[in-house]
């Protein structure tokens, strides 16, 4: 008896997990800082999974420029994240392999830690921030890299290859997406990394990552919960931010800018 119900109370609990990451979606352009930015993401997480977000970071321009990583300008951390955990990374990672931000930049998602020990079967040295995490209580977690310009990492104190779906993953990465815009809108600047910046709103930049998907005003307006008329309003207003004469102009330049992923 026990174990016909423990399939449909997986599949539950994805739906619920789909329906707060979805709401999160929609109101993340409301949130004020990266720690409500962080906060929210972590609360929805945490109340249907052993799954608690460790942080966010922007990629470095340059590869390896590991250097570049700065708490509260590059990197923002979660509250939930071990004491002394990021003392201790910053201590020993200068001249290290960084394995999980390098699989991040090469777009080597929705793999947990587990996962890509398991692949890649580390030795010696490069099993350093693996041996870390579980030094401060963080025995697995899941790195989405957002574009090749950020990732959003969540951390548990449980093995999560058999707790985190393919399903659930694929929602925590569409999630970690609109954390990660919103956090590139919050952060300082880095006019070296994406020239003169253009301040898109979230939901206008939501109408055109899914525009550059080749999704027509329909579509759009189904995917965000809007109406048609909304969404080519949201698209207008980014065309004269972009400068740009239509869609497919205001698309390319969002895309040039990396605006979009």
């Amino acid at each position: 008896m026990t174990v016909l119900k423990v399939e449909p109370r997986r599949q539950a609990a994805t739906v619920d997990l789909e329906t707060g990451l979805i709401d999160y979606a929609h109101r993340v352009e409301e949130l004020r800082s990266p720690d409500e930015v962080l906060d929210e993401l972590h609360a929805v997480t945490m109340r249907h999974l052993p799954l608690a977000v460790l942080g966010a970071a922007r990629l470095p321009l340059k590869s390896g420029d590991w250097a570049s990583l700065q708490l509260g300008t590059t990197v923002f951390l979660h509250r939930s994240v071990p004491e002394g955990w990021w003392k201790e990374f910053q201590a020993v990672a200068p001249g290290t392999f960084r394995p999980l931000l390098s699989l991040a930049a090469a777009g080597m998602a929705l793999f947990t830690w587990t996962e890509l020990r398991r692949m890649f079967q580390p030795i010696g040295i490069d099993n350093w921030s693996y041996d870390l995490a579980l030094k401060h209580g963080m025995r697995d977690g899941l790195a989405c890299p957002v574009g090749g310009r950020w990732v959003v990492i969540f951390w548990s104190p449980k093995e999560l290859s058999n707790v985190v779906t393919r399903r659930m993953r694929i929602t925590l990465g569409a999630a970690a997406g609109y954390a990660a815009l919103r956090l590139e809108q919050l952060a300082a600047p880095n006019p070296a990394r994406v020239g003169a910046h253009t301040h898109l709103t979230q939901r206008e930049l939501s109408v055109l990552r899914l525009l550059s998907t080749g999704a027509q005003f329909r579509e759009v307006a189904e995917a965000l919960g809007l109406g048609e008329e909304t969404v080519r309003s949201h698209l207008k207003k980014a065309q004269i931010k972009l400068g740009a004469r239509n869609r497919i102009q205001a698309v390319a330049e969002a895309l040039r800018q990396h605006l979009i992923p």
